[in-house]
C-alpha cells in the first residue's frame, strides 16, 4: 500500500499527468509484491470497463451542447432579459450577472465555460456602466462555479459513476443549493455596491435604453434560451427522459436554436465545436479510466475501511467529522482538478460519510460545492485563470477581489453541509 502512494505522489511532484500517475500507482502495488491480483492485464481491462458506462455518454453530449450555446451567444440573451427587470436596482446588473450564470449553468454544466461565456459579455458591459473591472470579473468568476452545481452538471455525473448513485437524483438535488449559493453571492454584490456606490445616471440611462426595446421583443429574443433548462430539467424531473437522453435532447435543441432560430452559428462552425469537444473530453476520459482502476485497487487494499475506522475511532462528533471532510475537499479543490478529485476521493471519503449517517446524494453535494470553490482558488482555480486571461488582470489582484465572494460561497457551503434538507428536499 505504501508503494502505491509513494509512486503516486512522486509522479505528481514530477509533473506526470494525473491519469498516468494513478495508473502507475496501481501498477506499483503489483510490482512491490503486495498483491498478485493487480496485474498489467487487470489494470488494462479495468480502465476499459471504466469507460463502458451508459451514464458517461452524457458527458461529451453536455460538453458539446454547452459549446454550441456559448458560440451561439445565448448568455447575452439571458442577461438582457434579466437586466430588463433589475437594471434600476442597487447592484441590479451585478445580480443579473449572477442569475445569468445560474441559468447558463443549466446549459453548459461547466464552471470555466460559464465564466468564459458570461464574462466575455458581462464584464465589459458592467465596466462601461462604471463598475470596477476587477469587481465584475471576480463576481463572474466565482458565480461561474454555479455551472457545476446547477444541473446538468458534468461533476455530478462523474460523482454518481464513482458512488453508484442516481444521476437524476443528483441533478434534482443541485437545484436548491444552486439557488442558495446564487442568493449568497447576490447579497454580497449588493453590499459591495451599497458601500462603494454606483453611477446612477449611467444605470438609469442604460435601463431606459433596455426598456425602450419593449418587453415582448426582449422576451421573444430570449425565449428559446430561457426554455432550454425547462426542457432539460423538466424532462428529467418528469420522468420523460434519462439524464443521458436529456443530454442528447440538449444537443439537438442547442443546434436547432443556435443555427436556425438565432442564426449565430453555421454548419461551418460544427467541426470546430466538435474539435473543441474532443480537446476537453480526451484528458477527462483518461483520468476517468485511470481513476476507476485506482478506486478498485483501493477497494482491494481495503483502504476505505481502514480510513473510516481510524477517523471514527479518534473523532466521535459528527460535526467534527463533517468539518474534517470539508477541509480535505477544500484543499483537494485547490490542488487538483474537479474530475480527478471526485474520482480519487469518493471511494475513500464516501464510506466515512455513510458511517455517520450522511446520505450519499447529500455527500455528493457537499463534495461538489467544496470543489467548486476550488475554481477560484490558486493554484489550480480554472475560473480564476480564465477570467485573468480574458481581462488581463494579475492573479493576485483577482484573488483579492474574489475573497468576499468566496466567503459568501463558504456560508452557503456550511448551510448545505449541516442542513441536509437543502439538498434532499426535492428527491
Amino acid at each position: 500500500m505504501t508503494a502505491l502512494f509513494i509512486v503516486l505522489f512522486v509522479a505528481l511532484i514530477l509533473g506526470v499527468p494525473i491519469g498516468i500517475a494513478l495508473v502507475l500507482g496501481a501498477i506499483a502495488t503489483y510490482v512491490s509484491g503486495f498483491t498478485t491480483i493487480i496485474t498489467q492485464i487487470y489494470v488494462y481491462k479495468g480502465m476499459i470497463d471504466g469507460l463502458c458506462s451508459y451514464p458517461l455518454l452524457a458527458v461529451p453530449l453536455f460538453i458539446f451542447s454547452g459549446l454550441v450555446m456559448a458560440k451561439g451567444g445565448i448568455a447575452k440573451k439571458l442577461f438582457e432579459f434579466i437586466a430588463y427587470f433589475m437594471g434600476k436596482m442597487t447592484a441590479g446588473l451585478p445580480i443579473a450577472s449572477v442569475i445569468t450564470c445560474l441559468f447558463y449553468g443549466a446549459l453548459s454544466g461547466s464552471g470555466p465555460a460559464t465564466t468564459a461565456a458570461v464574462g466575455s459579455m458581462v464584464v465589459p458591459y458592467l465596466e462601461d456602466l462604471g463598475y470596477n473591472k476587477n469587481f465584475s470579473a471576480a463576481l463572474v468568476a466565482t458565480a461561474g462555479g454555479l455551472g457545476v452545481i446547477i444541473p446538468p452538471s458534468v461533476p455530478f455525473i462523474i460523482y454518481c459513476l464513482s458512488a453508484n448513485q442516481s444521476v437524476s437524483d443528483m441533478f434534482i438535488a443541485g437545484i436548491v443549493p444552486g439557488f442558495l449559493i446564487a442568493a449568497c453571492l447576490s447579497i454580497t454584490a449588493w453590499l459591495i455596491c451599497r458601500i462603494k456606490g454606483e453611477d446612477k445616471e449611467k444605470l438609469i440611462e442604460n435601463h431606459k435604453n433596455i426598456k425602450s426595446r419593449g418587453f415582448w421583443p426582449i422576451l421573444k429574443d430570449s425565449f428559446w434560451a430561457l426554455l432550454t433548462p425547462v426542457i432539460i430539467l423538466g424532462g428529467i424531473y418528469g420522468g420523460i427522459v434519462t439524464p443521458t437522453e436529456a443530454a442528447t435532447v440538449s444537443v439537438v435543441y442547442s443546434v436547432i436554436v443556435s443555427m436556425f432560430i438565432y442564426k449565430t452559428i453555421t454548419f461551418k462552425d460544427i467541426p470546430g465545436i466538435l474539435h473543441e469537444t474532443g480537446k476537453n473530453l480526451a484528458p477527462m476520459l483518461v483520468v476517468i479510466a485511470a481513476a476507476v482502476i485506482f478506486g478498485r485497487v483501493l477497494t482491494l487494499l481495503n483502504l476505505h475501511t481502514l480510513v473510516t475506522n481510524f477517523i471514527t475511532s479518534i473523532v466521535h462528533s459528527k460535526v467534527i467529522i463533517l468539518l474534517i471532510l470539508n477541509l480535505i475537499l477544500l484543499l483537494a479543490g485547490m490542488l487538483i482538478n474537479t474530475t480527478s478529485a471526485i474520482l480519487i476521493l469518493t471511494p475513500v471519503l464516501l464510506p466515512i460519510a455513510k458511517s455517520i449517517g450522511v446520505h450519499p446524494i447529500h455527500f455528493g453535494m457537499i463534495m461538489v460545492v467544496n470543489l467548486s470553490i476550488g475554481f477560484v482558488t490558486p493554484p489550480v482555480g480554472s475560473n480564476l485563470f480564465v477570467a485573468c486571461g480574458m481581462f488581463n488582470i494579475p492573479i493576485t489582484t483577482m484573488t483579492r477581489h474574489t475573497l468576499p465572494f468566496i466567503f459568501a460561497f463558504a456560508i452557503a457551503l456550511i448551510l448545505v453541509t449541516f442542513i441536509p434538507i437543502i439538498s434532499l428536499c426535492l428527491i
